[in-house]
Formats: structure tokens, C-alpha cells, sequence
């Protein structure tokens, strides 16, 4: 069920809390998967002035970012793999077999390839025979994958869903750029890290998935991204690298994110110390310390992952909330702030049942 808006209506949510009090859908288990390989800042600008021949400041990204490491894929496996791993960890812990889950969901910024859907390919390594399909948009996927799985379930299209991710935006970094100019337009890139993510959901007695929240501001789509693999450019290295402005991007969070979570907040009646943890998408420590200026948030609140694992993508929250999982009791809640190329901004409330 979901509520119709009209175009200057700004309650973006998508079944509140008293929209589904019958019917709840929530998160039963969670997994994530983490590269063995362990890319340092240090390493990093060691590669671009062997191979550019343009020496950087010392510890240029480390002071810049407040990023030291990241994990990065190794040869041979893909997001698929990724995913796949947090896929059958995820379902080990609900205590299920792939036969179980009747729909798939690939929820990533990162695919292994145009076509078939990736979602596909986890499945063929799974064994499982679930409805299967995409859902992309950039750093946001996992959660808009949550949001499509529980809507289906709600819909009755399906009784129980995988939703997965697996990020290698790590081979989308520029570690040659020929000038000054290419280092700077992808230096967004230098902040990525690879993993992989996967949650069980399904129908719970209580508590569950609350309310979703959105916002989306599309003439920002410009803003960052990798161009490459579409229509508009299908062939051509040049275009595989990830380029963009981070400062564009945290202005626009800046200007519209804090009134997504007030609005959040407001709906449902809650401060920022009703929840256990408010898991957030992290790019830089920087841009991250600005969001608990702006939002208020507890610190005490985060689950802070960017400094060891970088910007991790759409498996940002998928990674953050694998650590904290085990730790949550019964009627604690938790949100999940996502900010996405596009761009857009999701908020989803979560109680644990």
C-alpha cells in the first residue's frame, strides 16, 4: 500500500507507520563480505606518482579524506561475488536454504556486466529459483532494494526476499592520470572501497520496516558518476572511471537532507535518542563529521566505517548494520540514511521484531 502524492506534495514516504499495522515486513537476518585485499592511502599515492610521474603532498588522501584503507576485489571476483558470499552467510543465519527465498534482488551501483541482470548470476551460484532482478540507483540501490522487496511482499507477489549487493568501485579509481586536472576530477574515486551485503526480509509480528522516506533532486545527476557502459557512451576506458564533485554533492545535502530527517523524525514521533543506531552513508570523515553538525545526530549513535573501509557504495549501510546486528534487542530501532548520485536521499525506519 502506498499513499498517491501530488506533484508539490513533500511527504515522500512510503507506507508509514499506520499504513501497514496488520501487515509488517522486516529484516530477519544480515550478512556482509569484505575483500581480502587491503588498499592503503600510502599505497595509493605511491601508484599515481609511479605511474604519472606527479609526486603528491605527503599523505595527501589521508588528510583529506580521513580515509587510511580500503578493500578492493582481487582478480577474478566480481560484485556477483561479493554479494553471493553475504548472500549465503545472510541465509545460513536465518536458517534457510536458497529454495526458501522467492524473490532475488541485486541492489547495487556495480554490476558484472550490461546484461543479463546480475541478479541472475548470484542466483545461478546459489542454486536458489527466486524471482530475480535489478534495482540500481547509485549509492542507494541497497536501500531502494529493501524498499521494492517489502513493497512486493506487502503487494503479495512474494513471501520471502534476499536482498543483496556487491560493490567493486574500486575499478572504477584513475590510478594513472595524466595530469593535474585528471587527479582532481577523479578524486572522489580515491575514497572507494569493495563489499558485499545481504539482508533476509519477510512478513514479522511486529515492529519491522516503519516508514521510507525520499527525496530526489534529478537536475543534480550530473554531479558524479561513471559515464561509461550505456547507450550514451558503450565503449571506451576513458569513460569507465568514476568523476565528480563532492563538494556539489555535500551542498546538496546540505540544502535538502536536514529536512528529509526532520521530516522523518516528525512523522513518527521520534528524537534522535529513540534510535540504537543511524547507520549513514559515508564518503569522507570530513563530510561526515559535517552531517552530525548539521543533523544533530549523537555521535554515540553512528557506526563509523569510512576510515578503514572507505566509501563502500550502496553496501555502506549493508556493512554498517552486519556489525551492529547481533548486539540489537527486541524494539530497538535503527535508521537508515542514504545519499545517492542522482541525486537522491532516503531515510528508512527499522525496528528490530
Amino acid at each position: 500500500m502506498h499513499r498517491e502524492h501530488s506533484p508539490g506534495d513533500r511527504d515522500h514516504r512510503v507506507g508509514g507507520p499506520a499504513t501497514d499495522r496488520e501487515r509488517r515486513v522486516g529484516i530477519t537476518a544480515v550478512a556482509s563480505c569484505l575483500p581480502d585485499r587491503v588498499v592503503t592511502s600510502r599505497w595509493l599515492e605511491e601508484s599515481i606518482t609511479a605511474a604519472s610521474g606527479t609526486r603528491l603532498p605527503d599523505r595527501l588522501l589521508e588528510r583529506a579524506t580521513g580515509i587510511t584503507e580500503r578493500r578492493a576485489a582481487a582478480e577474478g571476483e566480481y560484485a556477483s561475488t561479493l554479494a553471493t558470499r553475504a548472500a549465503r552467510t545472510a541465509l545460513e543465519r536465518a536458517g534457510l536454504a536458497p529454495f526458501d527465498v522467492d524473490l532475488l534482488v541485486f541492489a547495487s551501483a556495480t554490476r558484472d556486466m550490461a546484461e543479463p541482470a546480475t541478479a541472475h548470476l548470484v542466483q545461478a551460484e546459489l542454486g536458489s529459483r527466486a524471482h530475480a532482478l535489478d534495482v540500481t540507483n547509485a549509492c542507494n540501490s541497497f536501500v531502494n532494494g529493501i524498499d521494492t522487496a517489502r513493497a512486493m511482499i506487502l503487494a503479495g507477489r512474494a513471501r520471502r526476499a534476499l536482498v543483496v549487493t556487491g560493490e567493486t568501485p574500486s575499478r572504477a579509481v584513475r590510478h594513472a592520470p595524466a595530469t593535474a586536472a585528471q587527479f582532481r576530477d577523479g578524486f572522489a574515486g580515491y575514497t572507494l572501497g569493495d563489499a558485499g551485503a545481504a539482508v533476509v526480509l519477510e512478513p514479522v509480528g511486529r515492529g519491522g520496516i516503519l516508514d521510507v522516506e525520499t527525496e530526489t533532486r534529478s537536475e543534480h545527476w550530473a554531479v558524479g558518476g561513471i559515464p561509461g557502459g550505456g547507450s550514451r557512451h558503450p565503449r571506451g576506458d576513458e569513460h569507465t572511471y568514476f568523476r565528480g564533485d563532492g563538494a556539489e554533492l555535500r551542498e546538496v545535502f546540505e540544502k535538502v537532507g536536514t529536512s528529509v530527517l526532520d521530516r522523518t523524525l516528525r512523522r513518527n514521533g521520534l528524537t534522535w535518542t529513540d534510535f540504537r543506531h543511524v547507520l549513514v552513508h559515508q564518503v569522507t570523515v570530513p563530510y561526515l563529521e559535517r552531517f552530525t553538525e548539521l543533523s544533530g545526530v549523537p555521535r554515540d549513535r553512528l557506526v563509523v566505517t569510512v576510515p578503514e573501509l572507505g566509501n563502500m557504495a550502496s553496501a555502506t549501510l549493508g556493512v554498517q548494520l552486519d556489525r551492529v546486528y547481533a548486539g540489537l534487542r527486541s524494539g530497538d530501532r535503527v535508521l537508515f540514511v542514504g545519499l545517492g548520485g542522482g541525486v537522491s536521499i532516503m531515510t528508512l525506519v527499522w525496528e528490530k521484531a
